[in-house]
């Protein structure tokens, strides 16, 4: 399906075809295509470029598209990868996390630290946390391969 080039994010690398690959939603999902491009909320000589999934109703694109500024992108990247590093080590806590210290990393960034911790605050976390782990477990071969990709281009960019 052809992303539009009339709305406000101006696509300039596009996939239009993600429905085929979007996870456990392949072939069944209205996030139909992704983009880098040109940011909707760019002022007059102010130009941020940014990521957008676009989603199709089958009617129209609907507002629910996200587009999220680049850098943001990459750090939900940097979340998701220590997460899933924590998760590898969690089954030595009995609830899959320290109680009394629930602060898995600080990462530094731009001269202060991305902060990743369990989130305390979620009343139900004791559970949540299980049901999250056993969710990335059952996509640990889907991630896989996406992280084995990431890992590759990130090797060959030279990082």
């Amino acid at each position: 399906m052809k992303i539009p080039t009339t709305l406000k994010h101006k696509p300039v690398i596009v996939s239009e075809n993600y429905e085929q690959v979007d996870g456990r939603y392949a072939r069944n999902t209205d996030a139909k295509g992704l983009s880098l491009g040109l940011a909707q909320w760019n002022d007059r000589g102010k130009v941020d470029i940014s990521a957008k999934v676009w989603r199709y109703t089958g009617e129209k694109w609907s507002r629910q598209s996200e587009e999220l500024p680049m850098h943001r992108v990459i750090d939900l990247a940097i979340l998701i990868c220590r997460s899933s590093l924590h998760f590898q080590d969690a089954y030595r806590f009995p609830k899959l996390y320290d109680p009394d210290n629930t602060t898995i990393d600080r990462i530094g960034l731009q001269g202060d630290a991305m902060s990743v911790s369990v989130c305390t605050e979620n009343p139900m976390i004791d559970n949540d946390i299980k049901l999250f782990a056993q969710a990335l477990s059952d996509d640990g071969e889907m991630m896989g391969e996406r992280l084995r990709v990431l890992s590759s281009l990130l090797k060959e960019m030279g990082y």
